[in-house]
């Protein structure tokens, strides 16, 4: 099945020498989510502004819903939308001309229904006739959002859309792109946010120093690299963790009134009922237990600092 996005073995290296992107490949299906993490300077942006035919490859191609982006750009830019990291907005134009103004630059007729549309799914039509200057910074971000969807594009990418935006407004931008995926749009988004990749995104891929370490599905992902915590809380603290329990991954809290026992969610067997029969049989009498699964933040930390041989699509 090919994807709305074919990239292949794309690159990047500046006149420097820096090296923005190294041989990356990836497919992305059409309708889906998936989600670009990485550290500063990883290389997301350069790959988005590479497909969107901002920034030029060295290496490598790029075809949007089969087109290639350097030899039939104009094809494969009208597929696309754009919502990048800085706000860019004429101060003094207001709401509903700034977005039709960008409509016009795709060289589509006017439509101030859809516009119309567009500004209510982003809880903007009652500021169409402000000023962009008048707004906050998270209106802003959602007139970016408006403009980018102003020509309907099947493909919308989102750099750190929720950068400076409260947590209403998060919420509210989340809603919409979760609408925006049941009308079948193809979201790309790079976020610091990863509670929120966790939760909305179908794949995450991983860049470090340009390379895309892997992408899977994030619940496989989370399944693969994820661990859960088991927290044994003690009647009666203890100096140091019993003998006969010392060869398990077993911690003691500060206080000695827990233990800690870290476990492979996908074993076979997890250890945990014998832990809590051999702590008994030791007279080590337990007040409560609780689960905690780590978070896509740690997985993304352990990936970052284990360098893999090749990304996994």
């Amino acid at each position: 099945m090919t994807g709305i996005i074919e990239i292949d073995h794309l690159s990047k290296e500046y006149d420097s020498g820096t090296k923005a992107l190294s041989d990356v490949s990836l497919s992305i299906n059409e309708g889906e989510i998936i989600a670009l993490l990485g550290p500063n300077g990883a290389g997301k942006t350069t790959l988005i502004s590479t497909i969107c035919g901002l920034v030029v490859p060295t290496g490598g191609t790029v075809r949007v819903g089969g087109h290639d982006i350097r030899t039939d750009w104009r094809a494969a830019r009208k597929l696309i939308g754009l919502v990048p990291q800085e706000i860019m907005l004429e101060p003094f134009e207001t709401v509903m001309n700034s977005v039709r103004f960008t409509r016009g630059l795709y060289g589509q007729a006017p439509d101030d229904a859809y516009i119309e549309e567009v500004l209510r799914s982003l809880s903007l039509w009652d500021k169409r006739e402000a000023a962009t200057k008048e707004l906050s910074g998270g209106m802003k971000r959602r007139v970016m959002i408006a403009k980018a969807l102003s020509h309907r594009p099947k493909i919308l990418f989102l750099d750190e859309p929720t950068a400076g935006v409260d947590v209403a407004l998060r919420r509210g931008m989340w809603q919409v792109v979760e609408q925006l995926r049941r009308d079948g749009v193809t979201i790309i988004l790079t976020t610091h946010y990863l509670e929120e990749a966790e939760e909305m995104a179908d794949r995450v891929g991983v860049i470090n120093k340009g390379q895309l370490l892997l992408v899977k599905p994030t619940a496989e992902l989370m399944g693969e690299f994820g661990k859960k915590t088991l927290t044994i809380e003690l009647d009666q603290p203890l100096t140091a963790i019993p003998q006969d329990a010392s060869d398990r991954n077993l911690r003691l809290s500060d206080d000695g009134r827990a233990l800690i026992y870290d476990y492979d969610t996908r074993a076979e067997r997890t250890g945990i009922a014998r832990l809590l029969g051999d702590l008994a049989a030791q007279g080590i009498s337990v007040r409560d237990v609780s689960t905690q699964q780590s978070n896509l933040e740690e997985v993304f930390m352990t990936l970052v600092s284990e360098p893999r041989q090749e990304a996994e699509a």
